[in-house]
């Protein structure tokens, strides 16, 4: 990626917490204390009751691939050629949201719907990483 890419803003209180967390490594999503439903993209009320008592719960990061995209031209954001091609994905994880990411570390060809995948974090600057998602290998358990 080059340096003018579009990078989240830091300053919005809405999902301050959620960034922070993710430089750490650690992925969040909220959760609604009312009706107990969990939703992501961060928002400050429940997408589902109305309630503005949500808070932070960590996610165990795991998930498969609902749905994706294979880009394999820059047209609108030339800053991310140099990334072509790459995987837009959204990943619905075990605590049931659904992630608008990319798919990382194989090879475009190889990504599946279903396909089971784990969080990565992509350090893009000193303080902003990106989840992202890549395969994920099963433990013989």
């Amino acid at each position: 990626m080059s340096d003018d890419r579009p990078l989240p803003a830091l300053d919005n209180e809405t999902d301050t917490e959620f960034w922070q967390a993710a430089a750490d490594e650690r992925l969040l999503i909220q959760s609604c204390r009312d009706c107990g439903e969990r939703q992501f993209f961060p928002r400050s009320w429940c997408h589902y009751c109305g309630s503005e008592r949500t808070e932070w719960v960590e996610s165990d990061g795991i998930g498969h691939v609902h749905t994706f995209a294979v880009v394999r031209r820059a047209t609108e954001l030339p800053q991310f050629e140099a990334d072509l091609p790459y995987v837009v994905a959204y990943v619905e994880l075990t605590e049931g949201v659904r992630l608008c990411t990319n798919i990382v570390d194989c090879a475009p060809e190889a990504v599946e719907m279903g396909m089971d995948v784990e969080v990565t974090f992509d350090h893009v600057t000193e303080t902003i990483a990106l989840p992202k998602f890549r395969p994920r290998e099963h433990s013989a358990e």
